[in-house]
């Protein structure tokens, strides 16, 4: 499956204790970069979300925001005798020591009831669960949308695989009538040299001299004209490139791992077809394979910059 690296995914988890809510934001990157900002209170969630991100991710630069909401306790705060009985013994007793001591505020009466009737803790173990719940809906979420996305590159890239699989095809039908030309071409050289060594024909030639002047002429033909190899390698990436496009690669999971990532082996396979491009640029004995070579480097640079997004 072909997965784009710039994505978002959001989830929220709730409990009575209160809420969490968890936010992943992908870009492309040639590794696997994840930047945490979490609160103090829920450090511990670290570990959790890098485990389960690298597990499915395999690289991009990943920002993590966690946020946490506590709900009210809804517990009135009740300032019984008992609490008012405890908190004059312990003021006599005090002024035993220091006579003058300040009694204590009602605020700070009604702060110490408060804390005495809070049984609200923070319990580790309920916000863990639902920091969890989060990460496993965000991502979900988040690779849903890498999913899609990388299906919207797939498209595009496929799109311009079809256009170089037809240019190439437009260059092989139209091989054979520039091989002739040139042919041609080779042939009135050779007549036009000949005629300018010895107007009166063959006989007063020297052996040396047309073996020589056919060499050369031999060796320019067979270096500009013969483009099939460039042209059957570049149709055999055409071939793989809409496997890894379609398929995402090998069928096993395992096998993917082993093979590496699919963007990166675009990458390296886009780099292979510019190489075949520009030999065959370099080796044009027309001006139509010439164009060829330049429409096919313009397909393969679209490609690749679709390509940087995919991961």
């Amino acid at each position: 499956m072909i997965r784009s690296m710039t994505s978002f995914g959001s989830a929220r988890a709730e409990s009575a204790q209160g809420s969490v809510t968890i936010e992943f934001r992908s870009v492309n990157s040639r590794f696997l970069d994840i930047h945490f900002r979490l609160p103090e209170d829920l450090r511990m969630a670290e570990g959790p979300i890098r485990e389960a991100l690298t597990r499915h991710i395999k690289r991009g630069k990943i920002e993590v925001r966690l946020n946490y909401t506590r709900n009210a306790t809804g517990t009135d705060t009740n300032l019984d005798e008992t609490l008012l009985a405890s908190a004059a013994r312990q003021l006599a007793i005090a002024r035993e020591h220091i006579p003058d001591v300040p009694a204590p505020t009602l605020a700070e009466l009604v702060s110490a009831a408060r804390g005495a009737n809070n049984t609200d803790a923070f319990d580790v173990d309920t916000w863990m669960a639902m920091c969890k719940q989060a990460i496993d809906q965000a991502l979900t979420d988040m690779q849903a949308a890498r999913e899609r996305e990388g299906q919207r590159l797939a498209s595009v890239m496929l799109d311009c695989a079809a256009t170089c699989n037809t240019i190439v095809e437009q260059v092989e039908s139209e091989l054979p009538a520039i091989l002739t030309e040139h042919k041609n071409r080779l042939t009135d050289k050779l007549r036009d040299a000949l005629a300018s060594v010895s107007p009166e024909g063959f006989e007063q030639i020297s052996g040396e001299e047309l073996t020589a002047r056919i060499a050369q002429e031999s060796a320019l033909f067979s270096m500009r004209i013969d483009v099939a190899e460039e042209l059957s390698r570049l149709r055999s990436h055409i071939t793989e490139l809409k496997h890894l496009l379609q398929t995402g690669g090998p069928a096993a999971e395992g096998a993917r791992k082993n093979s590496g990532s699919a963007g990166k082996r675009l990458d390296f396979l886009f780099q292979e077809m510019n190489r075949e491009a520009n030999t065959l640029g370099s080796k044009a004995s027309a001006l139509n394979v010439t164009r060829a070579a330049i429409d096919l480097k313009l397909q393969i640079e679209q490609m690749r910059e679709q390509a940087q997004n995919i991961e």
